[in-house]
């Protein structure tokens, strides 16, 4: 017996899922002859047609893991804007500082790794971090002197006799 469709019906008038209603097998040939929803009514009410309870958790009970602050993360592209703002900053201060003769290359390239790694929040933890590992004072002014080009002196070649061209 093919009773998908008197199956259809029921989850139509219960307002089930299909997989919520069951049939009992010993009145299938009843089940078979109804037709109208009202028959299907009657068979639920007489306790031929059954209704399984809800699988899963149920919604009366809470959840017993919260979710406070500190285990929401931020989106990844706000995370990422932030970098990049930070990283821009502190870059740019650095090369303002190399241009100035404040730091050595060397510390340059450093400090440029580091602010990669995220080691620095701001450009202030910068400037601590600059004070307390070289004693720089920022704030003095240095004037560089640029070296001097070298000019190379063409050097003239000498000609030098050969065995074969002597006088």
């Amino acid at each position: 017996m093919n009773l998908r469709r008197k199956k259809q019906l029921a989850t139509k008038v219960l307002r089930v899922g299909k997989n919520r209603v069951y049939f009992i097998s010993d009145k299938l040939p009843e089940i078979k002859e109804a037709i109208t929803k009202q028959d299907i009514k009657d068979l639920h009410e007489q306790g031929i047609i059954l209704i399984k309870p809800v699988k899963g958790r149920k919604k009366i009970k809470r959840r017993k893991t919260k979710r406070g602050p500190g285990k929401i993360k931020k989106k990844v592209k706000k995370r990422k804007q932030t970098y990049v703002k930070i990283t821009r900053k502190l870059r740019a201060y650095l090369k303002e500082l190399k241009n100035q003769g404040k730091i050595s290359r060397g510390l340059y390239y450093e400090l440029r790794k580091k602010i990669r790694m995220r080691n620095f929040r701001s450009k202030a933890h910068l400037k601590e971090h600059l004070m307390g590992i070289e004693k720089i004072d920022l704030n003095q002014q240095i004037r560089i002197k640029k070296p001097k080009k070298i000019v190379k002196k063409k050097s003239v070649k000498k000609l030098t006799k050969t065995k074969g061209e002597e006088k």
